[in-house]
């Protein structure tokens, strides 16, 4: 059968899930990754004798998984091991008390018993609303690529879309919580799921409270080696199924045809014909440097370049979309004015002891979680006072530090890129931050850091052409974020395909390559209606 070439770009997760998903129903696939190793921002860095996952560090969901490679015809059992994590996080409070997150109910209602008596019921009814959420909103929002108006007014999601109110698409996550809980502790803990997509909770909708339901109804995994073997699974099912891989490779723009349909990519000045293109890097940035009108030439991107001239940028946005079509038009019109997500400073700490009253996954919270967002979001500055999130996978995995040892990565929430950042200053203030905030807890590392590296918002953008530096794409910092993200299915040019955290459904590895799943069945779908 002719006419099935697809080209990739990028080797994340939800790229790599589409191309699984292709080279199975026959097309032929090839993968562009610029990097020298797939796996977009889930990575895995080996310093000396410590060894760290650098990107997302929990797992929830694993039946997605479990379906990609059923689809794939192979079982999961036999490249992965998903192991429950107990428990799923441990949390230090302003005022000095620490609570121990569980999905076991049992366990989760003695902790909140141990904090705050009172709560023990509020508990249970905020369970059963995540739950009605979760209930009402996964079928429509998670697995169906709502931008596709076919898919969306299916019989199935009627009920859904009658009962739209029954979401809590109206407060904010921070208010609804705290309709529930009495203690401020508890509130912060679960304002904290907003920031799993990378939001504000005292500005995203409530409907994210369907988060903490996948997290304590459904449960949290690792998987046993490090979350990047994940990435190893999926390269190795990927090139049994025929997918071509080149890494250190980048793709420097999508090619179009006369009709405005994609033919191909280019790739160190030649260009790889194909009939469809999925692109899995960040949407925003590929319409603005990839999708380029004809005879236009690609620029290099700096940094600076990112921001000044917004007015200018904005111009040429426009008029490169009236080329495109009116449809393109109105999508880069609104470009610029999607809010990006957080973004992160990560600093990976070998420590040459054992901290046994740490956990595997640690939250460290900042005495005003409001004041930390509103200089993170409002301002686009890095917030005096930073909640600090420290995952320790040598905790269930020894190999990875020596045997007196631990492997810290250490998660700071930052504001994306903006004019007026310093990042090399701000490396040192927060990394003296976070110092002095353990040293409270009684935990004096500063002299059992042997290994160190460290990234910001610059580096994820310079690695992974994130937008602004974003991690999670666009934020949901409004009531109707879920419209906002930008669809699988490019309208124009067509037979370019979408997936990743930047676009349906969002971020976070299970959504991130069910975006892959969506991508392929649409490429698949437009494919078998032209035969």
């Amino acid at each position: 059968m002719q006419n099935k070439r697809v080209a990739v770009i990028g080797g994340g997760l939800g790229a790599l899930s589409g191309a699984i998903r292709l080279a199975q129903l026959g097309f032929s696939v090839q993968l562009f990754e610029k990097n020298p190793k797939i796996g977009g921002k889930v990575n895995e860095v080996v310093l000396a004798d410590y060894r760290f996952d650098t990107g997302a560090s929990l797992l929830t969901m694993p039946s997605v998984i479990d379906e990609l490679f059923d689809f794939a015809g192979v079982k999961r059992a036999d490249y992965l091991d998903f192991v429950p994590i107990e428990p799923i996080c441990r949390y230090f409070f302003p005022d000095g008390s620490m609570m121990d997150a569980s999905a076991d109910k049992a366990k989760m209602k003695t902790a909140i018993a141990q904090l705050s008596p009172n709560d023990v019921e509020a508990y249970e009814r905020f369970l059963k609303y995540a739950e009605r959420i979760h209930k009402l909103t996964a079928e429509i929002f998670m697995f169906t690529p709502i931008h596709e108006f076919r898919n969306l007014l299916q019989p199935r999601h009627f009920r859904t879309l009658l009962r739209l109110h029954q979401i809590d698409p109206f407060r904010t996550v921070h208010q609804s919580v705290s309709r529930f809980f009495s203690d401020s502790r508890l509130i912060q803990l679960f304002d904290r799921y907003a920031t799993y997509n990378g939001s504000d909770p005292f500005q995203a909708p409530a409907t994210l409270n369907i988060i903490p339901y996948i997290e304590y109804g459904l449960g949290g995994y690792y998987i046993k080696g490090g979350i990047y073997r994940l990435v190893d699974a999926l390269e190795i099912v990927a090139r049994e199924r025929g997918v071509q891989i080149q890494t250190s490779t980048k793709v420097e723009r999508i090619c179009q045809a006369q009709n405005q349909r994609v033919n191909g990519v280019q790739v160190n000045g030649e260009r790889i014909d194909a009939d469809y293109v999925l692109c899995g890097t960040d949407a925003v940035v590929a319409y603005h440097e990839l999708i380029l009108t004809k005879n236009a030439t690609p620029k290099p991107r700096t940094r600076c370049q990112m921001f000044k001239n917004m007015r200018a940028f904005s111009v040429l946005s426009m008029l490169k979309a009236r080329v495109l079509g009116q449809g393109h038009q109105h999508r880069r019109e609104k470009l610029d004015q999607l809010e990006p997500s957080l973004s992160g400073m990560v600093f990976l700490w070998g420590i040459k002891r054992k901290h046994p009253k740490l956990a595997h996954h640690n939250i460290i919270f900042s005495s005003d979680y409001k004041t930390e967002f509103k200089q993170i979001f409002k301002h686009q500055q890095v917030p005096d006072e930073p909640t600090i999130y420290i995952a320790i996978t040598s905790k269930a995995d020894t190999s990875h530090a020596p045997a007196d040892g631990e492997n810290w990565f250490v998660l700071l929430n930052m504001p994306y890129l903006a004019p007026g950042q310093v990042w090399q200053k701000e490396k040192v203030r927060m990394r003296q931050a976070v110092l002095d905030r353990l040293k409270q807890l009684g935990f004096d590392i500063a002299d059992q850091i042997e290994i160190e590296q460290i990234y910001t918002p610059e580096d994820f953008s310079e690695l992974y052409a994130s937008n602004r530096g974003s991690i999670y794409g666009v934020s949901s910092n409004s009531k109707t974020t879920a419209f906002k993200r930008l669809p699988n299915r490019s309208r124009n040019p067509k037979g370019l395909y979408f997936a990743g955290g930047s676009v349906h459904p969002g971020g976070g590895i299970p959504l991130v390559m069910l975006s892959g799943k969506m991508a392929a069945t649409l490429i698949a779908e437009d494919h078998a209606s032209k035969i």
